[in-house]
């Protein structure tokens, strides 16, 4: 976990629509040891809104983070002390999503203006939370020079007391630019965040943007604290099933035991299913499975067609699984 400086961290990025608690319990069941992060929660709607819907999950999950979203100190402060009965292994300050609901709510990326701020938001959050304190910012945002306004924005996270910071490799444009162009036009400044790590040994710094598979996670790990991916991890779920090997220092990634996998998501998906949600909740998270295996797009076709139909049960989760030549990926790793 980020308290711990020089262990190394593979996160799997907070999502918005993406990250919930079904696709958590999925990733984990490929990585035993990657930090899941849930999408991002406002503290107005744990305060005000359905908190056991927005903040439960399987205890399988952990390591878990809760992203926060606010820009009041109060009110991030009691949906800490709410959260904290749920017993999650992080908690973090979104200063990066360039969302126009996010802005609307003077928080998110925008939030990278006034560092001043965040950092006595953090100090706030450090005085109610249980759990480490962490930040996940942009390296700037609009006409911010990076390289001028990111070791400002760092200095003042750490002397705030924040216990990590990840940070995505890109501005954010918060005017003329969507959600998905900000992950994709500016451009990626790795340079600058491996050069925030070596002028700051001793605080735990993660990267992320871009980042699209286990090799070029290995080779951020050599500089940084921590990785973390979101699209690549989402759209090519099995390389997920290689972060333990990552994490121990090996070059070669086992292929995922995929008949173990299909039973604990049949049998995770029926209780889902008994207690009144419906199959696609959990399969909709599945269609990155097999990336390069024969029978994928056949895989694809079934979860996207026939999961979503009314009353589906799980054995179209079973029938699934059955259209993939399996024994493909064994020769692939053997040979």
């Amino acid at each position: 976990m980020p308290t711990h400086p020089h262990k190394k961290v593979f996160a799997v990025a907070p999502m918005i629509d993406w990250t919930d608690r079904h696709c958590r319990f999925l990733h984990r069941q490929l990585s035993s040891r990657a930090l899941l992060y849930t999408e991002m929660v406002v503290a107005d709607a744990i305060i005000h809104g359905p908190r056991e819907r927005l903040l439960s999950y399987s205890p399988a999950e952990h390591p878990v983070a809760l992203q926060l979203g606010g820009s009041n100190a109060e009110k991030l402060s009691e949906a800490i002390r709410i959260a904290g009965d749920y017993g999650y292994d992080e908690i973090n300050l979104n200063v990066g999503c360039p969302s126009d609901r996010v802005q609307s709510g003077t928080f998110g990326a925008c939030l990278m203006r006034d560092p001043a701020h965040v950092a006595d938001l953090v100090t706030a959050m450090k005085k109610v939370s249980q759990a480490p304190v962490t930040v996940k910012c942009r390296i700037g945002v609009d006409d911010q020079e990076p390289a001028d306004v990111l070791p400002d924005f760092l200095a003042r996270m750490i002397g705030a007391g924040a216990d990590a910071i990840w940070i995505h490799a890109r501005k954010a444009w918060l005017q003329g630019l969507s959600p998905k162009q900000n992950r994709e036009v500016p451009p990626l400044d790795y340079d600058l965040v491996h050069r925030m790590k070596r002028e700051n040994p001793d605080v735990f710094l993660g990267i992320n943007g871009g980042i699209a598979d286990l090799k070029q996670a290995a080779e951020h790990l050599e500089v940084m604290d921590g990785v973390m991916l979101g699209r690549a991890a989402y759209h090519n779920t099995g390389l997920l099933a290689g972060v333990d090997a990552l994490l121990d220092g090996r070059l070669e990634y086992p292929d995922p035991d995929w008949l173990a996998l299909r039973d604990a998501m049949i049998a995770y998906a029926d209780q889902v299913i008994a207690s009144g949600g419906r199959l696609h909740h959990v399969t909709r998270h599945m269609v990155g499975l097999f990336q390069g295996y024969p029978g994928a797009r056949r895989f694809r076709q079934i979860l996207s067609s026939e999961a979503t139909k009314p009353g589906a049960g799980t054995e179209i989760l079973t029938a699934a699984f059955a259209a993939v030549d399996l024994s493909s990926g064994l020769e692939k790793a053997a040979g």
